[in-house]
């Protein structure tokens, strides 16, 4: 039979992800609207998205916290053109934005000394691979195959290369290993819910050195660099952006950050998002016909969760015009990319109530798309 409740809220993409509960964008401030950026309110607004960033991550002391253009996308651009190069590097992918940052080392970038280690979705690759005297770049969670690393043990206290991390859509949902990690980068479109356009690059005091003692060989466009004169732009890591940012988005973000303060910090939003992660393991235990992409259960995502039915793309396709016609789930097809299927985001922006009410509505769909 058709459930008669209803999720509130319906929103499950994930990106840009929904919403936090009880937002109102009628309750942002507006005194940084109409204003200059590099004025001193947009200046303060600024900085106060980036020290509150490394505040509520909890980065260790020496990092550094900066909004750039271009989503995650800009910033993961901008880390590699910037830092690669200067020794052979590893690159681990497992899903399309992982493969897409191989294919931009090996095809734009046109390192000849790049090593690719792939996996099929659902799976990790060996990161036992990893040379430490060389740089890495991986992917902390794959947004488009719903798996996660479990950790970054791999990676070596004493490494001599940098570790470059896609964390989009792990940051303020996953324990992050900060030490491990040289260059993140992330969103707030994702797990905070915010607007999309803006990406933020997060540097290690060794990735900072790289910066200021190496040159790549290639011309760098204006929106890409990071140095001056062989010394960081400091600018950008205390409010001073390459380029216009939004500040209303920036108003959204702060929002955001906010509301994660107020619900317990990063230790709340990692538990809110791992309990939903919970809800969606207990229907799949007790229904055949749906499964997980990522069968191990220590590196399946408590965000993008990504699930293979027992019905083909056709009839996946129906089920997801089903849902989206009833208005209980937007969005929720798995990636262009990636196996037929469902993406359901579980970041801490959803409530665990609307999971359980939507559940009951993936059986109907299925019954009556595969009948």
């Amino acid at each position: 039979m058709k459930p008669s409740l209803k999720p509130a809220n319906p929103n499950f993409s994930s990106g840009p992800c929904t919403k936090r509960p009880g937002y109102d964008l009628a309750k942002l401030s507006t005194e940084s609207l109409g204003r200059s950026h590099r004025s001193s309110i947009g200046k303060d607004k600024l900085k106060k998205a980036i020290d509150e960033t490394a505040r509520l991550l909890e980065l260790p002391e020496g990092y550094k916290v900066g909004i750039v253009p271009g989503s995650d996308t800009g910033a993961m651009e901008m880390a590699m053109w910037s830092l690669l190069g200067e020794r052979p590097v590893d690159v681990f992918a497992w899903e399309s934005f992982g493969s897409g940052w191989a294919t931009d080392v090996v095809k734009q970038l046109k390192l000849d000394n790049a090593n690719i280690y792939t996996a099929d979705y659902g799976q990790l690759p060996d990161f036992n691979q990893a040379n430490q005297a060389h740089d890495v770049i991986f992917t902390w969670n794959g947004t488009t195959s719903g798996v996660k690393v479990a950790n970054a043990d791999w990676i070596e206290n004493n490494r001599q290369g940098l570790t470059i991390c896609d964390a989009t859509s792990a940051v303020f949902a996953m324990d992050m290993q900060w030490d491990k990690i040289d260059v993140a980068t992330f969103s707030w479109q994702k797990v905070l819910g915010g607007e999309g356009a803006h990406g933020v690059l997060i540097l290690s005091p060794r990735a900072v050195e790289r910066l200021e003692s190496y040159t790549p060989s290639w011309p760098m466009p204006k929106i890409f660099r990071l140095t001056k004169g062989g010394k960081l732009i400091d600018g950008i890591f205390k409010g001073a952006t390459i380029n216009t940012p939004s500040m209303l988005c920036v108003e959204d973000y702060l929002d955001a950050l906010n509301w994660v303060d107020e619900i317990g910090g990063l230790s709340a939003a990692v538990d809110k998002s791992e309990a939903n992660l919970a809800v969606i393991e207990n229907f799949v235990e007790a229904n055949d016909w749906i499964d997980f992409l990522a069968q191990e259960k220590a590196i399946r995502s408590n965000t993008s969760v990504c699930l293979e039915l027992k019905a083909d793309a056709e009839q996946v396709k129906v089920m997801t015009k089903l849902l989206d016609a009833e208005g209980v789930a937007y969005d929720i097809g798995a990636y262009r990319d990636a196996p037929a299927g469902l993406r359901i985001w579980c970041g801490a922006t959803v409530e665990t109530q609307d999971l359980e009410v939507l559940l009951p509505w993936l059986t109907w769909a299925y019954q009556e798309a595969t009948a």
